[in-house]
């Protein structure tokens, strides 16, 4: 009997490999360079069903760093058919430089069934930082150690065929709202990061119709060429103008009637086959797009309590969930060998177990009409959670029924509160608005190079960043304080309708002081007055105008 298993398995695979054989590979650009994108074209015959599906087929590329890492970097399926020679691709961005090692692995069935001969490359410095890593609850870090700490806003789709929006339907539709216009935009306004969404009217790249958009074709493909088109270009002009993206993944087109295998969402985080299809969802987004050092996160999720309570007559078990961000994020951080951030969103639900997950790396909620909540409860999930905590949403309001320009000045303020309470607050990535068609229209997220000036100055102090007890003569105005190496950093906020004199105090065991006075309306500095006594340091302006808001700037040493 084992004799004729054995035969039996001898056939099956000698079949396989009758039918699977990499043919050849090359080295697209030759010159390879430190966190850029080296492509390799591979040919190779083989059979499958559906060569996206890598519990049918596989291709990875096996590759030694020239310090001897061993790195497995999932390839994609580029053209061809099953029988026939096909084209594959490898994407891969080098973190060190020297010369590597590499071969190409097919497999099916989750058997290796043809190795490609050894290639090599060498791979020389480049200009650019790298990925960006974790580093503390204040900022994250650059592969070569440079800190960062993203300034930006949602930006979470392009305009749309229909748009429900009362008031502001004919905004929200206007074709100029496309990433090239929007993210040249928001880098020339000092924004550095932002936040968007794979949908059904938005990359849909795992959808094959419907989409509320012209920008996108009906197609029977696995995944959609017009939305991986539209990917392609995303990620390459975010890369050119250095700005970074918390993509948010989302759940696909898992129902049953989009041609996944689950009924409903509850169904979406326990069904095996619709588990599976998400692993391999992820899989080719990691090969077609995890070399790009501007993809700043992977979101598994938006506002998943949302999802959770979708029937809130019947709401999601919240095990369920966790326990699929769980299996998710762990399978991310096994695929990617970038290990690129992770992450996930509540709207203001929180779900047990979900904010200690190991291999999520930084937590996230929504907060709207209520922006002065930021600070606080941005240290409250960290204290609570022990890993960095981030606003992915905020604004003054969230009802697209009402009409934002009965009031405007209220937006407005909001939309540049939450940025400074972010960045005088233990988060790496500033609290990132809302409505961006809105803000652009009026001009305001112009307000961007303003905070960044003051993040610039705390950032080349070093992102060992700390908090300082502040406290001001006038109970109504607000003051956060930053230490960053020899600077110590106050805001201050006087929310009310009378301008007022304002002394604010802090403990510093600094010699020398010196201060002045960003003002964050007009980006200009004035002068302020600075008196110590033992190591309690007053500083005092003699007007903070109505509804306006200052940094002072104290240096030790006398510079």
């Amino acid at each position: 009997m084992k004799k004729i298993f054995l035969a039996t398995l001898f056939l099956i695979l000698a079949s396989q490999l009758t039918y699977a054989q990499i043919n050849s590979f090359s080295q697209d650009n030759k010159n390879a360079k430190l966190y850029e994108k080296t492509e390799f074209s591979i040919k190779l015959t083989g059979q499958w069903d559906n060569p996206y599906l890598q519990e049918d087929v596989a291709l990875d590329m096996l590759i030694t760093s020239p310090a001897g890492k061993k790195l497995i970097l999932p390839c994609y399926y580029e053209s061809g058919k099953s029988g026939a020679e096909s084209t594959w691709k490898a994407r891969f961005a080098p973190q060190e430089t020297g010369t590597y090692h590499y071969t190409f692995k097919f497999s099916k069935s989750g058997n290796a069934v043809s190795t490609s001969k050894e290639g090599q490359f060498a791979v020389a410095k480049s200009a650019k930082n790298g990925f960006i890593h974790p580093k503390n609850n204040w900022a994250f870090q650059f592969d070569n150690g440079i800190p960062f700490r993203g300034i930006g806003e949602n930006i979470a789709w392009e305009s749309r065929s229909s748009d429900d929006s009362k008031f502001f339907k004919g905004l929200h539709e206007n074709p100029k709202y496309n990433y090239e216009y929007m993210l040249p935009s928001l880098a020339k306004h000092g924004g550095n990061f932002y936040r968007t969404w794979i949908s059904a009217w938005n990359l849909p790249i795992d959808w094959h119709k419907g989409f509320n958009s012209n920008r996108y074709t009906p197609s029977d493909k696995y995944f959609n060429p017009s939305a991986i088109a539209k990917m392609d270009r995303l990620v390459t002009l975010s890369d050119s103008l250095g700005v970074y993206i918390m993509l948010t993944l989302g759940q696909g087109d898992y129902n049953t009637r989009d041609g996944g295998f689950s009924p409903n969402a509850a169904d979406f985080f326990v069904n095996p086959k619709s588990m599976q299809r998400y692993k391999n969802r992820l899989r080719y987004i990691i090969a077609r797009w995890g070399y790009s050092t501007s993809i700043g996160a992977w979101e598994l999720f938006n506002e998943v309590d949302n999802v959770q309570f979708g029937n809130k007559a019947k709401p999601i078990s919240a095990d369920s969930i966790v326990v699929w961000h769980d299996v998710m994020s762990a399978y991310i951080k096994e695929t990617d060998p970038y290990q690129h951030l992770v992450t996930t969103s509540i709207s203001h639900r929180d779900l047990k177990g979900l904010n200690s997950l190991k291999c999520i790396d930084f937590n996230q909620k929504h907060i709207y009409k209520n922006t002065a909540s930021i600070p606080e409860a941005i240290v409250k999930y960290e204290d609570d959670f022990k890993k960095p905590y981030v606003i992915g949403e905020y604004s003054y309001e969230w009802d697209w029924s009402k009409n934002f320009d009965d009031f405007p000045l209220e937006m407005d303020s909001d939309f540049k509160r939450g940025l400074w309470y972010g960045l005088f607050s233990p988060t790496p990535i500033l609290p990132m608005s809302w409505w961006w068609e809105y803000f652009d229209n009026r001009g305001t997220d112009a307000y961007f190079n303003r905070v960044k000036t003051i993040s610039d100055q705390m950032l080349a102090n070093g992102n060992n960043l700390e908090q300082v007890k502040t406290t001001a003569s006038v109970a109504d105005v607000k003051t956060l304080g930053v230490k960053a190496g020899r600077k110590t950093f106050v805001y201050a906020f006087n929310p009310t309708d009378a301008k007022q004199a304002l002394r604010v105090q802090f403990d510093s065991k600094g010699s020398k002081l010196t201060v002045r006075v960003y003002d964050c309306e007009s980006g200009q500095y004035k002068k302020a007055t600075l008196t110590k006594k033992g190591e309690q340091v007053e500083l005092s302006v003699s007007e903070i105008a109505a509804k306006s808001d200052m940094v002072f700037i104290v240096t030790e040493g006398g510079k």
